[in-house]
């Protein structure tokens, strides 16, 4: 999914349970990450946390982030939900019908209701689909639908919408056509890009996804209150199908970038949880609260990287791309910077998906760093490297690990790089348009399967790639993969494709995740799987 806002702190799909019962609490007053007793006694349940930036939307369609996907598991419902064992189970759907050549899924929806009162029926959610692919509406997440027959064809203006294989029988039958058998596809349907919207909402007010008073969502939460870039709070939908379910009365989000304030503001007793999955903890803070044990740490699977812009000289050469990815040394920004436990990256695909048996490159390799970066010069006629900018979202984090690479390359490479600092939207503006050289990024894992991170770099426009690579082989690699029903021949399709990833270098794997967060032992049922996924549909505070 999803690039992350924070994640700085922050690499197995086995972790997929709830969080009841973890680390954070107890009265003491003046520990960092203990709780001071100002917790709530009666009255409404409310949970008190710190949502690191403004979502950039609460749009399906649109949202690209860890941030809004959070805010969209708390407002939408899928045909299908990942539940508390991390498997997808019915939801919007109450039965499922698949077809034995796996290409059909009938879905039959139970009663269920808009925040508004609406009915949801399965033309929201064909509507909603073909909203995400037409062309018109740029969402850079569309290819996640491309599991659909004709679903790409029609984003790329070959196909009409109606030969998308997405079809409302009746209110309550949805029959969906893909274009090879998906074994996760009922994964994806829990999926944020795949949930419906109410077309008549959507159609009326063109900034409906942006304000809590025309926000209209089918989830286990509506947004009650959106100050934007101070608070957000959510308040239980009472018109959701499995509302008994639900046990918070709200949830209230502030909105401080600094990571300090936040862990201040836990101390204090006024977040009731602090640091991953909305943003992270300070890294100045993270020895004593390991020291301490309260604060819990949790691998999902994801990969913190450096993008580079291929078409902007000098990121244009692949030798000079692959240098400055084997100048860093993981192993001492781990240690020393982020300090929660993350594995250096190298490769693409995180270790519990891996398709490769063997690192693609050694971490901080300065020799052949610098032989690369002569060849790559070289090649390019440079005689002298220019100053490069690094840029980043706002975050203690991400500044630190910026500057410890800043000091590597020129270390190693004597290559100086100046940092740049972005607000979040803008940053991720400023990466679709290709204004950057190199940019902080990361993904985690939509669904479980290594195309999920494979497939991220595909196509160099019309998705997240923002690196502006492309290559042929690259694709067709991924294209024969979908047709290969041997899981192992598929891995070996799939470990031939990511050598083609690393040899090229679009992008520099750094680490592989963690989530490392405190939170007040009153704090129950909060669902982080593997992946990194929240849901609060099943949280409690007792």
């Amino acid at each position: 999914m999803k690039k992350s806002v924070f994640a700085a702190m922050s690499s197995i799909l086995v972790l997929s349970a709830a969080l009841a019962g973890c680390g954070g609490g107890g009265e003491k007053t003046g520990e960092q990450g203990a709780s001071t007793g100002k917790e709530q006694t009666s009255g409404p349940k409310v949970l008190r946390m710190n949502m690191h930036s403004e979502p950039p939307t609460a749009d399906p369609a649109l949202a690209e982030d860890s941030t809004s996907g959070a805010l969209l598991r708390a407002t939408f419902d899928g045909l299908t939900r990942i539940n508390e064992d991390g498997k997808p189970h019915e939801s919007v759907a109450e039965k499922v019908d698949v077809s034995e050549d796996g290409l059909t899924y009938t879905f039959h929806l139970r009663d269920s209701k808009w925040s508004n009162g609406d009915a949801v029926t399965a033309k929201d959610f064909e509507y909603a689909w073909k909203r995400a692919l037409d062309p018109k509406l740029g969402s850079t997440y569309a290819y996640q639908l491309y599991y659909l027959k004709n679903a790409e064809e029609y984003n790329m203006g070959k196909a009409k919408a109606d030969e998308v294989g997405v079809k409302a029988q009746d209110d309550k039958t949805l029959v969906v056509t893909l274009k090879n058998p998906t074994p996760f596809f009922l994964e994806l349907t829990a999926f944020y890009t795949y949930f419906p919207v109410n077309q008549k909402v959507v159609e009326s007010d063109a900034k409906w996804a942006g304000e809590a008073k025309s926000h209209v969502g089918n989830g286990p939460f509506k947004i009650d209150t959106w100050e934007h870039k101070s608070k957000l709070v959510l308040a239980k939908n009472d018109n959701y199908w499995d509302k008994d379910a639900v046990k918070l009365d709200k949830i209230d989000f502030s909105m401080v970038e600094d990571e300090n304030t936040e862990l201040s503001m836990f101390d204090n007793g006024d977040l009731d949880w602090a640091g991953a999955p909305m943003s992270a903890l300070p890294t100045d803070a993270v020895p004593a609260l390991k020291d301490s044990g309260k604060m819990e740490t949790r691998a999902i699977a994801g990969t913190y990287m450096y993008k580079f812009n291929t078409e902007k000289a000098p990121f244009n050469n692949a030798k000079i791309r692959k240098a400055f990815a084997y100048a860093i040394d993981r192993k001492s920004i781990i240690d020393n910077v982020t300090q929660t436990n993350q594995e250096p990256a190298m490769g693409l695909v995180p270790p519990t998906m891996a398709v490769a048996t063997s690192p693609y490159f050694k971490d901080n390799d300065a020799e052949t760093a610098k032989k690369l970066l002569e060849e790559g010069m070289k090649e390019e006629g440079i005689t002298k490297m220019p100053t490069l900018t690094l840029s980043f979202n706002t975050s203690e984090g991400h500044k630190k690990i910026a500057e410890a690479i800043q000091d590597q390359w020129k270390k190693v490479l004597g290559v100086d790089v100046k940092l740049e600092n972005k607000e979040w939207k803008v940053f991720l503006d400023d990466m679709h348009q290709g204004k950057f050289q190199i940019a902080r990024s990361s993904w985690t894992g939509d669904y479980n399967d290594p195309y999920t991170f494979l497939d991220l770099f595909k196509n160099k426009k019309g998705s997240n790639n923002d690196t502006n690579w492309e290559n042929p082989k690259y694709q067709e690699l991924l294209n024969k993969s979908a047709l290969e029903k041997d899981p192992e021949k598929r891995k070996q399709i799939l470990a031939e494709a990511e050598a083609i990833f690393m040899d090229e270098m679009p992008a520099a794997p750094i680490y592989y995740y963690t989530h490392s967060y405190v939170k007040s032992d009153k704090v129950k049922g909060v669902v982080l799987d593997g992946l990194g996924f929240v849901d609060w549909k099943w949280a409690d505070i007792q």
